[in-house]
């Protein structure tokens, strides 16, 4: 099941990058993928305001080069034995670079870690935040802290069909997506692989009030309908799924399923917790 083709890992000399590039070689493994190592220098412009046409900051900016590209090849050496793998500096602005360099090469997943430290705030520094919002493939950003494996990935879906025609198909897109991302990461890892879905049964609350005189019986009868409707969407999910990376893969990791009913955005992060979920992968 090779769910990547070409993988961009993204390094910082002096930086805590170590996991960084250790998860990209692993998930390159297993997928069977080529990996390129890349850096991003800021240009003289950029980090001291120095002119561009002078010699003195051509002669910084190729010799920062250099020692980038020395580190990366230094980096890389005892793996290329193991996997294709690549190393290359770059210059210039880094979430506009490592586009760049997504579309040149067709690079189908980029690994970069966190710019900011304070990941518990939930704030991401300002490159990372657009390489996420317009980078043409996924971005996987690790916190400097996270664990050498994960024991459990879940990943939240939405099967949902009350949308637009147009909307519908992005969003079906989005959670084959989430789950063969997910499922290849559960591969990489030997983890457990948790499928969740948040449903609601929209006006439900509106039927209980006392004013509607709905019975029991046909509002519990709709929620049931409702619940059920999805849980037909998530197997057929699945399904896609299976097909798309082969059965062996799904047969392997034997995924949970989970119906959590009520508002994704609460119910996703309780169930995480309660399963104890040190990876979820979501839209």
């Amino acid at each position: 099941m090779n769910r990547f083709k070409a993988i961009l890992c993204v390094m910082q000399q002096g930086k805590d990058c170590e996991l960084t590039f250790k998860r990209s070689v692993s998930l390159a493994e297993t997928n069977q993928a080529s990996l390129k190592v890349i850096t991003v220098s800021a240009t003289m412009a950029d980090m001291s305001g120095t002119p561009l046409g002078s010699s003195i900051s051509a002669d910084i900016q190729t010799a920062i080069k250099d020692t980038q590209e020395q580190w990366l090849q230094t980096l890389i050496t005892p793996y290329q034995n193991r996997l294709t793998i690549q190393a290359k500096a770059l210059i210039g602005t880094p979430f506009l670079e490592i586009i760049r360099e997504v579309l040149r090469h067709g690079h189908d997943l980029v690994i970069k870690s966190v710019e900011n430290q304070d990941w518990l705030d939930r704030i991401f520094g300002s490159d990372d935040m657009h390489l996420m919002r317009k980078c043409p493939c996924p971005v996987w950003l690790i916190k400097p802290q996270a664990p050498d494996s994960y024991q459990r990935i879940l990943a939240a879906v939405d099967v949902d069909d009350a949308y637009p025609a147009k909307e519908l198909a992005a969003r079906h897109q989005q959670s084959i997506q989430i789950l063969e991302m997910a499922t290849s990461l559960a591969l990489s890892d030997s983890a457990e692989l948790h499928v969740a879905h948040a449903w609601e049964a929209i006006g439900e609350q509106s039927l209980r009030n006392a004013l509607a005189h709905t019975p029991e019986d046909k509002i519990a009868a709709y929620v049931a309908q409702v619940k059920q409707h999805r849980k037909e969407g998530l197997a057929k999910l699945l399904n896609e799924v299976t097909k798309n990376l082969g059965k062996d893969a799904l047969d392997y990791l034997k995924p949970q399923k989970h119906l959590v009913k009520g508002w994704a955005r609460k119910e996703i992060p309780l169930l995480a917790k309660r399963i104890k979920a040190d990876l979820v992968v979501m839209g």
